[in-house]
């Protein structure tokens, strides 16, 4: 578990820890294309999803709720990966492939109750 400091100073748990975070995802996979990625491939597309949620604004909270559901086409965001990766020049994901990793991403989130 990660920990970060707030503004008083505090030490705050994060549920959210990226070693575990790769190892749900691949445990979530097929193993068919678990094979296909490395952990810095998982923890890229890891990054590129929280890029694609900002880039949205879905981190901002500047609205203070919450609690507020938020909704996104999974579609969009794997075509952001997907073409980012390619520019990036760090491998050419296929969209399915990509969807499996960004399920399994949602899944380890609800795991540790972050939508709570």
């Amino acid at each position: 578990m990660s920990r970060i400091l707030n503004d008083m100073n505090e030490e705050i748990d994060l549920k959210y820890d990226d070693d575990e975070a790769v190892r749900f995802i691949r445990n979530y996979l097929p193993a068919e294309i678990g094979t296909k990625f490395s952990d810095d491939d998982i923890n890229y597309i890891i990054d590129l999803v929280y890029e694609f949620y900002e880039s949205k604004g879905f981190l901002d909270g500047e609205d203070g709720d919450d609690d507020r559901e938020i909704d996104f086409n999974e579609d969009e965001l794997t075509a952001f990966v997907v073409k980012n990766a390619l520019t990036d020049e760090v491998g050419k994901f296929e969209a399915d492939e990509i969807s499996h990793i960004v399920q399994g991403e949602m899944a380890y989130c609800e795991s540790i109750g972050m939508f709570d």
